[in-house]
């Protein structure tokens, strides 16, 4: 999948560590970041979305490079236009390198620990905001996606912008991100439980799944959200995933 290959490094890259989980963040996630953010109504908004995006994201692929960690799995994270990626590192072995072997029940859990960790930070928002004196409004987008409104009494426009910001991302996008649609982390999840299940013709059912779960979210994106970007992302990877099945993916003998 084209849209989730590692970029290659520049001499622009931001380049950093958390607890020893290396960290390169490539110059057009910013650029991604502003267009994202252009429709802001002033700079304080824009600014506070390119923060609220940034940390997001990578709380969500720290996530995942946790996961990874737990099971012996060492990781880098790569911030680029498409969003995010938590790349496994191979280990020494021998005289040269190995990947460790990861069981398709701990690929699951990996895959999830992503999304779950942007939900524990919306968590983590609300709980910092509920102390600080904020209301906090029980609100759902199309009636059923939970989106609440958060009201500080203090930090003015910056911190009301802030919050709002990091709540949306790590939510919806969370949730978007748990779409069966492949190489999404639900897709993922969806491909490896499908596999099990039907080891013959479970990664061929798993690609139709994405294929068609992508038009509807294109769809979706475009026609209620009016977001462009989602409608070509998902486009593209429905479209990606039809190439597949008409490669022969997943097509039992």
């Amino acid at each position: 999948m084209f849209l989730f290959q590692v970029p290659p490094p520049t001499r622009f890259d931001l380049r950093f560590s958390i607890a020893g989980i290396p960290v390169r963040v490539h110059p057009l996630f910013w650029l991604i970041a502003i267009l994202f953010g252009s429709s802001s109504n002033s700079i304080i908004d824009l600014l506070t979305w390119i923060i609220a995006i940034f940390v997001s994201i990578l709380i969500h692929e720290l996530g995942h490079a946790f996961a990874m960690r737990r099971y012996g799995q060492g990781s880098q994270i790569i911030l680029h236009f498409a969003g995010g990626l938590t790349v496994p590192e191979s280990i020494s072995w021998g005289s040269g390198y190995a990947s460790v072997g990861i069981t398709a029940n701990q690929q699951i859990f990996i895959s999830l620990a992503g999304p779950f960790a942007g939900f524990l930070l919306a968590g983590f928002v609300l709980a910092v905001s509920a102390a600080l004196g904020g209301t906090i409004i029980p609100n759902f987008i199309f009636g059923f996606i939970p989106f609440p409104l958060v009201l500080i009494p203090i930090g003015g426009q910056i911190l009301n912008s802030l919050v709002m910001s990091l709540l949306w991302i790590s939510i919806f996008w969370g949730l978007i991100n748990l779409a069966p649609v492949i190489p999404l982390d639900g897709g993922t999840v969806a491909r490896y439980i499908l596999i099990q299940t039907d080891p013959l013709n479970g990664l061929r059912t798993s690609l139709w799944v994405s294929v068609i779960t992508g038009m509807a979210v294109a769809f979706a994106g475009l026609v209620f959200l009016k977001s462009t970007y989602m409608a070509i992302l998902f486009g593209l990877l429905a479209f990606q995933s039809f190439q597949a099945l008409q490669g022969g993916a997943g097509r039992g003998y």
